[in-house]
């Protein structure tokens, strides 16, 4: 889990692969703000607007970039409603696939200072989340549809079944788009203080070399330029590189079980929307409930993973209320159960998960944490446990959870010695998740 693992018996991850950035607060923090945002903000019906449409160049232009104008944004209200939800880093979209630039770069007039925004972007969301406390992450597209010289193809894009393609690819040049790149990459990571974690976004080979990957990107160099530039930095898997990457991504999935490379466990981070979209999507209906979400941040974290939760705010430059509703309901129960999160990883193997539950462990201050997806009646068991646990209590409110069951509803189930019986409220708490807390001996 960490890049030096610490040691001792009790600690049961020590399988794995190591990190070259510094994974220790990444690891600990556990939760994560995906923030999705651009020109597409505009046409309210998925990032992959441009793409999906098949909206050329020229059009997506007149369309979007002049109008983009976001009056209304104020990123301190974004840190603030990250930071009230118990997320402790964010990953903004510097440049998404569409090309469009958040920042003021010196390699592209397409960028928000050149828009009704008249502004760089990124730099006062960059401290407007730092003054809350939370690490820096820049998600970086390594597609660009806009540029002249990023070569097209059949796979995606907005000329992926266009006719004439060959014809469009006339004088273009990918290695003057990997160049275009790199430089960009450069701009990001000198200009804004310590960034945390660089977020790549993402690589398509194919066996008949039409896709792109590691050659398209020169990713081997642009490795070596973030690692001299930003030792400490993570940087995800998607460059298409066996190695040197820090973490691994899986996108839109709850993984069965701790994510493994060539069958060792690595650090990961799963990545998962509100809705159906990434982008604002204005008609979207399919929101997930705060039930559900919690339910996943809670199975990452048994799993020894992270979630990064993505929002997708308006055009006007806010985050919408359905989104700000399952923040703050996100939020609520965290302010009770944080301490299941936080520095947790999954529990030991001897500890067997009872029905309907989600284990998690703090290695540091040994204390196992039983969250409660269905609340049973009576009493919970715990196998593996008989012998380790010291006290057990009800996290929200830190009020005593008994040890063992009465002799009488002992004779009715088939009692373990292996096994720790807990009696609980016949009543179950009103809280999202209900948790029990475990101090171990």
């Amino acid at each position: 889990m960490y890049s030096n693992p610490p040691s001792g018996k009790d600690y049961a991850m020590l399988d794995v692969r190591p990190t070259i950035g510094d994974s220790k607060w990444f690891v600990h923090d556990r939760f994560g703000m995906f923030i999705h945002w651009g020109l597409y903000a505009q046409g309210a019906r998925h990032e992959w607007l441009m793409n999906n449409e098949s909206i050329p160049v020229e059009e997506y232009e007149r369309r979007y970039f002049k109008r983009f104008n976001p009056d209304l944004y104020d990123p301190a209200v974004w840190a603030k409603a990250a930071a009230g939800a118990g997320m402790k880093y964010f990953v903004i979209t510097t440049k998404h696939h569409e090309g469009f630039c958040l920042w003021d770069s010196k390699l592209t007039d397409y960028k928000a200072p050149n828009t009704a925004a008249r502004r760089d972007l990124l730099k006062p969301m960059v401290q407007a989340f730092r003054k809350e406390n939370m690490h820096v992450g820049f998600y970086h597209s390594l597609i660009d549809w806009h540029h002249p010289h990023f070569v097209l193809d059949r796979h995606i894009g907005p000329y992926r079944n266009h006719p004439d393609r060959e014809k469009l690819n006339k004088g273009r040049d990918q290695k003057k788009y990997a160049a275009y790149l790199h430089g960009q990459v450069r701009e990001l990571l000198t200009r804004y203080g310590k960034v945390d974690i660089m977020w790549f976004d993402f690589s398509y080979p194919k066996p008949d070399g039409s896709g792109k990957g590691h050659k398209d990107w020169e990713s081997e160099k642009l490795l070596k330029l973030i690692r001299k530039l930003q030792p400490q930095i993570l940087i995800d898997n998607r460059l298409d590189l066996p190695d040197g990457w820090d973490f691994l991504t899986p996108e839109q999935t709850q993984p069965p079980a701790w994510v493994q490379h060539k069958g060792q466990r690595v650090v990961w981070e799963a990545c998962q929307t509100l809705c159906n979209s990434w982008g604002y999507h204005r008609d979207e209906q399919s929101y997930r409930s705060v039930d559900d979400l919690i339910h996943i941040l809670i199975d990452c974290v048994s799993k020894g993973g992270n979630l990064l939760l993505n929002v997708g705010p308006t055009a006007r430059g806010e985050i919408d209320e359905r989104a700000l509703d399952r923040l703050a309901g996100i939020g609520r129960w965290m302010r009770h159960h944080d301490r299941s999160i936080y520095g947790c990883t999954q529990a030991p193997d001897e500890f067997i998960p009872p029905q309907d539950t989600r284990l998690t462990y703090n290695p540091k201050t040994k204390r196992l944490y039983i969250h409660l997806f269905a609340w049973p009646y009576k009493h919970v068991s715990l196998a593996g446990a008989a012998d380790r646990v010291e006290y057990a209590q009800l996290l929200h409110d830190a009020s005593e959870v008994k040890l063992g069951m009465d002799a009488w509803h002992a004779q009715q189930v088939a009692t373990s010695a292996k096994r720790l019986d807990l009696t609980l409220p016949v009543i179950r708490p009103n809280v999202t998740v209900p948790v029990i807390e475990l101090f171990l001996k």
